[in-house]
């Protein structure tokens, strides 16, 4: 038992952190501290932020340029006077990048005659599609920073099957009383005219304006509602009763006869006409 078995393998050492990391200890390098952005940013490719031929200036110059909004002035001249390096140095960063993919300038000639620089900046050099180079590109309107996001468009709603003028009138009443059941149904008047066909189609489907607002107000989720227009398109979509069971008209009655009192018996019965009653026909002369 106390005999020691000299080829059995050494039993590797633990890791103690500070015989191995000293107290204090820090890796070299850069330390990230990162927060996940949800909102105004860019996705830069480390293709381009670690380029190894690009020079520090050219790198930063297209990071700037792939964040503008599209229609943004990019040209020398304005991106002097943003940064401070100056037309010299800006006009050789811009070369580098148009050698290197990221940034195409084509001259073009405008409907009135005058040429103008098109500058395309690419985040992928090498891999845009063929077919969307070939298609022509209508020339990006220049926006301002401040001005805001175009406004989606809302979901198709249901038409119904005679439009008429009264039928929409009340469609456009039902949605503009939603918002007295829920304040976070407030409609514009836009939205409220692309609703109304789809509330006319319900309401034609033989059901009551108190019917189509319940449904519509229903279950609504108690987080706040961003597009409430857009939820209550989707309701009126998706939830769209079927049409109501065919029922045949009803079938006329036969005319009520007024009484009329028989010639040959005095016995009241109905007819058109005054005359014998059907007991007292087979015994007239006419009849034989």
């Amino acid at each position: 038992m106390d005999t020691e078995n000299r080829s059995a393998t050494t039993p590797a050492e633990s890791r103690v952190p500070a015989k191995n990391h000293p107290a204090g200890y820090r890796p070299a390098g850069v330390v990230h501290e990162h927060v996940r952005h949800t909102e105004n940013f860019t996705v830069i490719g480390n293709d381009l932020a670690q380029h190894p031929e690009l020079s520090l200036l050219a790198i930063g110059l297209a990071c700037h340029i792939q964040s503008v909004r599209p229609g943004t002035a990019v040209d020398i001249k304005t991106l002097a006077a943003r940064f401070p390096e100056g037309p010299t140095r800006i006009a050789a960063a811009l070369r580098e990048l148009e050698k290197h993919g990221y940034l195409r300038r084509n001259r073009e000639r405008t409907a009135t005659g005058r040429i103008v620089t098109r500058t395309v900046s690419c985040n992928r050099p090498g891999h845009r599609a063929a077919a969307r180079e070939a298609t022509p590109r209508r020339p990006a309107r220049r926006t301002s920073p401040d001005e805001p996001a175009p406004r989606k468009r809302l979901p198709a709603v249901p038409q119904p099957s005679y439009p008429a003028p009264a039928l929409l009138q009340t469609a456009v009443d039902v949605l503009a009383g939603l918002r007295r059941h829920d304040p976070r149904l407030l409609l514009s008047e836009t939205d409220a005219e692309h609703l109304a066909p789809g509330v006319a189609s319900w309401l034609e489907r033989d059901l009551t304006p108190t019917a189509v607002r319940r449904a519509l107000t229903a279950n609504l989720p108690q987080e706040p509602l961003t597009r409430p227009a857009a939820l209550l398109a989707h309701r009126l979509t998706a939830h769209l009763p079927p049409p109501p069971p065919f029922t045949p008209p009803p079938t006329p009655r036969e005319p009520r006869h007024p009484f009329q009192t028989c010639d040959g018996c005095d016995r009241p019965f109905r007819a058109p006409t005054p005359g014998p009653c059907r007991d007292c026909r087979p015994a007239l002369p006419e009849a034989a």
